[in-house]
């Protein structure tokens, strides 16, 4: 009889679980493991910086030493992306936003089954995130792989949890001409003072990645010294990476550079062009409104 009345119960918790509606934004899938895209129903991941709890060990990457371009949104990143990705050693694709990529464990076996092998949440998404990495550059045929999401400035601290021996960019543009370009936008709706709230929460940890990293793990660029002289920033950057400059480079418009689609980096005019074309040109931080985006401005030398 215990035997009976514990397998109705086991049916009836099976058929509770199969019955219930799965979470927004979810998919299930073989294995009772789920595949989350944050951007499935609309919603975009907070922008505020993400903690790293490290509760089980980290597992090995199939990639060592990932690059990973800490820029604000409107800074200049998709150029600077197309001219890395018209290098022969450099695979650079469209923005990843790995940090929208996640796993979730159902309750029960899954938990329990990845706990066991001294597997949780945050490092199975770790190893997802670079097997998207290693699948990007295998079938590349290239040696290094570069991911240019500007929500990479509230994840730089996870990212470098998750690979030891990753490189971070590190791109920075006038605070005004990111705020110029936004109010440029044809489909802007924000006032110029929502526009540099809105930057502001792109400086702030970009700032702090900044001050923090240093060393051969970060390469600082400026974007109006990107736009200004192509070759020699470039030739900066194969140094760092230990990587021979290509002048094919920069004619990044003679390359394949992938889809160009919403969210996934700048589809403007100027990219389209296929040409390397001057920036817009700001000199000191008077016209800024914000007191931390003036503090931001100087210092990085505006």
């Amino acid at each position: 009889m215990g035997t009976l009345n514990t397998g109705i119960r086991r049916r009836a918790r099976l058929l509770g679980e199969a019955l219930r509606p799965p979470r927004r934004g979810s998919r299930p899938v073989a294995g009772g493991v789920r595949a989350v895209a944050g951007a499935g129903d609309g919603r975009r991941p907070p922008k505020r910086t993400e903690a790293v709890e490290a509760t089980v060990p980290r597992a090995p990457r199939l990639v060592e030493r990932p690059v990973f371009v800490l820029a604000p949104v409107r800074s200049g990143s998709t150029l600077l992306r197309m001219l890395l990705n018209s290098h022969s050693g450099i695979r650079a694709p469209h923005e990843l936003h790995l940090r929208s990529l996640g796993v979730d464990l159902m309750p029960g076996f899954s938990e329990r089954s990845m706990r066991a092998l001294e597997l949780d949440k945050a490092e199975l998404e770790h190893m997802l995130w670079d097997r998207v990495l290693h699948f990007e550059l295998e079938r590349s045929g290239k040696a290094v792989v570069v991911d240019k999401t500007p929500g990479n400035v509230w994840s730089w601290q996870r990212l470098r949890y998750a690979w030891p021996g990753a490189r971070f960019l590190i791109l920075h543009r006038h605070p005004q001409g990111i705020i110029s370009s936004l109010n440029d936008r044809k489909d802007n709706t924000a006032t110029p003072e929502e526009n540099e709230r809105n930057v502001l929460k792109y400086l702030t940890p970009l700032e702090k990645a900044r001050r923090t990293l240093d060393g051969p793990t970060s390469h600082t660029v400026r974007y109006e010294d990107l736009v200004a002289d192509p070759a020699k920033v470039t030739r900066g950057i194969c140094d760092w990476l230990d990587l021979a400059w290509e002048p094919d480079m920069l004619r990044y418009g003679d390359r394949e550079q992938g889809p160009l689609l919403p969210n996934l980096g700048d589809r403007s005019e100027k990219i389209l062009s296929g040409r390397i074309q001057p920036g817009r040109r700001h000199g000191g931080v008077e016209g800024l409104r914000s007191a931390k985006t003036r503090a931001i401005a100087e210092a990085w030398g505006y």
